[in-house]
């Protein structure tokens, strides 16, 4: 009979194996969603289950870039982007949305 310990726990805390510990290229909580129908939103993304909910959201109306969405996740608003504050909470479920792009948090958080 053979035995796998995925975790162990130690004075209260778990501990798992380095090698199952799951690791992320890239994340930020800062999301630029793209929802269906057209909407462009950028936002803290929370996800419970299919629901979303996207803090201190603004409406991306115009992108003001001449490489995309990716431009303005690197680089943050341009001079030209126009964006809608939505006073603060807009909540979806998971179905309407089609892609979600990592921003880079530090262009972004003063600007949400």
């Amino acid at each position: 009979m053979e035995s796998v310990i995925n975790e162990v726990e130690i004075n209260g805390k778990a501990y798992v194996l380095k090698e199952n510990v799951k690791t992320k290229e890239f994340d930020s909580p800062i999301k630029i969603c793209i929802l269906q129908r057209g909407w462009v939103m950028i936002g803290r993304l929370e996800r419970n289950g299919d629901q979303c909910k996207l803090h201190d959201a603004s409406v991306i109306r115009v992108w003001g870039t001449t490489k995309g969405l990716g431009e303005l996740a690197k680089e943050g608003p341009l001079s030209g982007t126009k964006l809608d504050k939505t006073n603060g909470l807009v909540e979806f479920n998971d179905a309407t949305l089609i892609a979600c792009i990592s921003v880079e948090e530090n262009v972004w958080k003063n600007k949400l």
